[in-house]
């Protein structure tokens, strides 16, 4: 069996308990969609640096990783756009227009999570960004954008209606942070009774501990976490089952625009 993400992460006993233990997978359903969670600049940044670097000027970045990942999700959106399955986007709510304090507001005694505000015009020009997603996972005409307040896609946004009307059964899941809005929209969206999938090489985080044993806690309890490879021939052999009516215009159109 191939080493998985998670393995050198683990203890003897650990790997012991796996190999007694019989895992059922979630599987895939009979129509899926996709949700990207969270790939904003303010863990991305303006360019590719080691987290160290990068931390300086963006506080929230994860570094390297985020952008290897951005790069296997633009490979997700790709085919999914070709293959005309739905792509629902989600990013922070800015608490400045909407007026409605972040999840995090009330660390350090109740200060703003900015820790007061920016202050250059460099800070504040970051800061007036933070939310905003990068190019390699930005939308195209007619995918669902939503933004959230807490770390759950699910929470307090009309995730669940927009993904009934559609009558998706199966959320496919990549963005940051793997042990953080992504690991909770996982849950809310298991919880809403989703076959929920997380591609393993989409998903990232700034801990490289957190994000190997989330991936793990996620596919013993909620998920199937699988490989991006898998996860795209699965895609291709559901649409080969699955063909589009005539009349549906391809998404795939929009981003040639």
């Amino acid at each position: 069996m191939a080493e998985r993400v998670w393995d050198r992460f683990l203890t003897e006993q650990d790997k012991a308990h796996v190999a007694a233990s019989v895992r059922r997978p979630v599987g895939f359903g009979e129509k899926p969609a996709i949700l990207m969670v969270d790939n904003y600049r303010w863990v991305i940044g303006d360019e590719p640096q080691p987290i160290l670097e990068q931390i300086k000027t963006w506080p929230g970045g994860v570094g390297l990783a985020g952008w290897e990942a951005l790069e296997r999700i633009r490979e997700l959106l790709a085919v999914a756009r070709e293959l005309q399955i739905p792509v629902c986007h989600v990013t922070g709510l800015n608490d400045e227009s909407s007026g409605v304090d972040g999840w995090s507001v009330r660390r350090d005694g109740g200060r703003r999570a900015d820790g007061g505000g920016p202050k250059s015009a460099a800070e504040q020009d970051r800061y007036r960004r933070r939310y905003d997603i990068v190019e390699q996972a930005a939308p195209i005409p007619g995918e669902v954008v939503l933004a959230k307040s807490s770390p759950s896609a699910f929470w307090g946004t009309p995730l669940v209606a927009q993904l009934n009307r559609m009558g998706i059964d199966t959320l496919i899941v990549g963005g940051e942070s793997t042990s953080g809005c992504v690991r909770a929209s996982v849950v809310d969206g298991t919880t809403y009774r989703f076959r929920m999938i997380v591609a393993e090489e989409c998903s990232y985080d700034r801990h490289e501990a957190c994000h190997a044993i989330n991936l793990f806690d996620m596919h013993q309890k909620y998920a199937d976490v699988l490989p991006l490879a898998e996860v795209l021939q699965w895609m291709r052999d559901w649409r080969a089952t699955h063909p589009l009516a005539g009349a549906e215009r391809p998404l795939a159109s929009a981003a040639s625009r």
